[in-house]
């Protein structure tokens, strides 16, 4: 791996961020346009400069500038350790690396230009320029090449790794940069399909991260099932006999994740790429016997032991054959098991990730998540990265157990500081950084635990080796996590000190609304949004928000905007919206972030559904799914507004595209259902907003019914509404819905009948009594 800030000195990267400069640049440096807009425009010059013949040598060479900024900006906020070089002098000219002002001012634009249809990036991001040069340099057009260019695949993948990272940065996910993104993962899908080799299971998990964030849990766990074959990992959830507690005499069973990696060695890790700076692939991570891992803290319970005390008796064959369970799999012990590859135990935190808790088709709860992360821990990963992903997975799951809550909180807290200590820059390099979310003391940056020696540590190569495809969270993003569960267990105070210390105002007023001072909250919101109009007198205008000063102002008084406004306030404006009940802040937000922030649209429709103006609430949403069209709860609320306006059609339509979305959603087939009922026959739905034939979902409910044209929508009813009940078999509402529709079908289908009368028999007859075998 080159040294980052070498390749970002050499003289093309120095020319595409104005240090240097030749004939035919002159002009884009002296325009007076937005640092981003410079640096692709010298790109787009940069590249024609070069003869037809060397585009091979530029796209390389762009590659490899964008990557060591993406490398650096992720090593300086997520993974550390911290940069040994101040980012403002390599990139930006001494004019404004030696201006505190300018600095400032500049990277504020820079955040400014960062925002996505609304969604902005966080304020006070350090270091933002080395990621906004990435995502110039590896989104320009140009500079891709053609698909014949050596390398077009890893300028393909790096562009979606670059996109990706700007959205995980996003405060909530933008519809077009995510449009982006998957534009660019179909052009890859074909690459993915015909090549075998040891990068692929990488990019399949990489793939599967992407979808996790976008919600989309299926495909991710699709993606994850081909690693794993490819990979050869073998592993099951299963349970062993075992004590949990101190005090057990009788041993019971517990859940265990088994698992054991192909033995393999050589396997390419996540940078091991063909346009590497290095010009090598690179090596696995475990290639020496030397671990370095995170501090794991003991649970210290006066009740639960450490870690499961397992029998130490093994499966007999007849057990094996009956589990379905590989004997090499039970053969090992679960209290001892062999170290895992680093990317098996990225498998392994990926499925504990993509579990979706509140859908019954998963059927997996947090105690069955645990053991995923459990393994990869007491298997010592051989990866610093994936460890600590390891111990920040088992602490979100352990913060809603009583007796493992408070370990929860402590790791977290633990990882924390680490992720501080390891990402803020020394003396050298700290003074044109954001100071707010540095925490100094008289020996630097104060911690948990002690800070860890060299030699405790892990180098930069290692934590970034398979970042990508672990997609941790800043380090921001941590600190707002762990003042998340302090709120969670009632300490209030000290959520507070992180979030105002990040200034994070929206979750400070939150906070306070949360906890009925919605006059405070009100209060920290304006501070952020408009100026006192005595200040304005005064000529103090721009002077920076505190929250010391909220007593002291009047609420009547802060009505002077401020210019400009900051970069996240369509979200305050929304946030201001709900806590005034008033549609004019929404508005508000939709003007100003030019009519792309869908957020503000559908609080404008629920506040209009709330006060029964039907027609402004659906326009609302119409205008909202323009903006994010994939966003199923809007889908869900327009359609539950055209049931009540009673249009049959739209109904089906957006119900219909809310299934399509996230079609285990029991609520959406069944509204369907009851929107096809009140369709006239003569009235056609192309659009495919209409269930699809009969599938394995409706196994268990085998129909008899035929399909007749005069029936076609109840038909259609009938299928959404047998879905509805498997996705939801404790919904008696649903059942009598189907048992009414199952009656008007002729010739009625007998079957379902009987199994839908039967389930509301189980469902109300002990409240009901006979009265639940009348079809109403």
């Amino acid at each position: 791996m080159a040294d980052p800030k070498e390749v970002l000195s050499m003289c093309a990267a120095t020319i595409l961020v104005g240090k240097s400069t030749s004939t035919s640049l002159e002009q884009a440096n002296s325009t007076a346009s937005p640092w981003m807009q410079q640096v692709s425009e010298r790109i787009g010059i940069l590249i024609k400069d070069y003869q037809a013949d060397d585009n091979e040598n530029i796209s390389h060479l762009l590659y490899k500038i964008g990557i060591a900024a993406l490398d650096s900006f992720l090593q300086s906020n997520v993974t550390g350790p911290p940069l040994d070089w101040n980012s403002a002098e390599v990139v930006f000219p001494p004019d404004v690396s030696e201006d505190t002002r300018k600095l400032h001012s500049i990277r504020r634009t820079i955040i400014q230009d960062m925002s996505v249809d609304g969604e902005s990036v966080y304020l006070l991001t350090p270091n933002v320029e080395l990621l906004a040069l990435a995502k110039c340099i590896l989104n320009h057009p140009a500079s891709i090449g053609s698909e014949n260019v050596l390398g077009y695949r890893d300028f393909r993948w790096a562009r979606v790794t670059v996109n990706f990272w700007h959205q995980k940065l996003l405060s909530e996910n933008a519809a077009s940069l995510q449009q982006i993104i998957y534009d660019d993962l179909d052009l890859l899908e074909k690459d993915l399909r015909n090549r075998d080799t040891e990068e692929t299971p990488l990019r399949l998990v990489q793939r599967a991260t992407i979808h996790t964030q976008h919600g989309f849990d299926h495909k991710a766990r699709v993606d994850l099932q081909s690693a794993t074959k490819m990979t050869g990992l073998e592993f099951q959830l299963t349970g062993r006999l075992g004590k949990r507690t101190k005090f057990q005499e009788n041993e019971l069973s517990q859940l265990v994740v088994l698992a054991k990696s192909k033995d393999r060695r050589g396997i390419h890790s996540a940078r091991g790429t063909a346009m590497q700076s290095d010009g090598t692939n690179g090596t696995s991570q475990d290639a020496t016997n030397k671990t370095t891992v995170p501090e794991d803290l003991d649970l210290n319970d006066d009740t639960l032991l450490e870690s499961i005390n397992f029998s130490k008796s093994i499966l007999d064959s007849s057990t094996t054959k009956e589990s379905d369970m590989s004997a090499s799999l039970a053969a090992l012990d679960p209290a001892d098991q062999p170290t895992l590859e680093p990317l098996d135990s990225i498998i392994l935190l990926a499925y504990a990730s993509s579990i979706t808790n509140t859908s019954p088709s998963d059927g997996l709860t947090r105690e069955e998540t645990l053991p995923y992360a459990t393994r990869v821990l007491q298997g010592r990963s051989t990866n610093w990265q994936i460890y600590t992903q390891a111990l920040l997975v088992r602490s979100r799951i352990e913060g809603y157990r009583s007796r493992t809550v408070e370990r929860g909180v402590l790791q977290l807290q633990a990882l924390v500081d680490q992720v501080i200590v390891e990402t803020t820059p020394t003396a050298l390099t700290a003074e044109l950084n954001p100071p707010e979310i540095q925490v100094q003391d008289d020996s630097g940056t104060t911690s948990f635990l002690p800070k860890p020696k060299p030699s405790e540590s892990a180098p930069a190569e290692e934590r970034l080796a398979y970042i990508h495809q672990l997609a941790s969270p800043t380090r921001w993003e941590l600190e707002a996590e762990l003042a998340s569960r302090w709120v969670s267990l009632g300490g209030l105070r000290t959520a507070l000190e992180i979030y105002e210390r990040l200034q994070m105002w929206a979750e400070v007023a939150l906070c306070w609304a949360a906890n009925d001072r919605e006059d405070k909250a009100r209060k920290i919101i304006r501070r952020q949004l408009y100026t006192s109009v005595q200040s304005s007198a005064q000529g103090l205008q721009h002077t920076k928000p505190s929250v010391d000063d909220d007593d002291k102002i009047d609420l009547d008084d802060l009505t002077q905007e401020r210019i400009p406004l900051p970069p996240d306030a369509p979200r305050l404006l929304c946030i201001l919206g709900d806590m005034e009940k008033s549609p004019s802040a929404y508005e508000k937000a939709w003007e100003v972030s030019n009519h792309r922030y869908a957020r503000a649209q559908r609080s404008l429709g629920k506040y209009y559904f709330g006060q029964g103006d039907l027609q402004k609430s659906d326009e609302a949403y119409v205008k909202s799914l323009k903006v994010n069209a994939l966003n199923h709860n809007t889908w869900f609320s327009l359609g539950c507004v055209r049931l009540q306006t009673e249009n049959w059609t739209g109904a089906v339509d957006a119900f219909g595209r809310a299934v399509q979305i996230e079609d285990t959603d029991a609520g959406s087939w069944s509204n369907m259902a009851a929107a096809l009922i009140q369709l006239p026959s003569d009235v056609s739905i192309n659009n495919g907003a209409e269930p699809p034939e009969p599938t394995e979902y409706d196994d268990e409910y085998p129909s008899t019914a035929p399909h007749q044209d005069p029936q076609k929508h109840m038909h259609s009813a009938f299928t959404a509404l047998k879905r509805a009940a498997a996705l939801n078999r404790d919904s008696y509402r649903i059942w009598q819905n189907l048992l009414n529709v199952a009656v008007k079908i002729s010739p009625p289908p007998y079957t379902d009948i009987i199994i839908a009368q039967s389930r509301l028999i189980d469902l109300r007859g002990k409240t009901e009594g006979e009265n639940c075998i009348d079809v109403e």
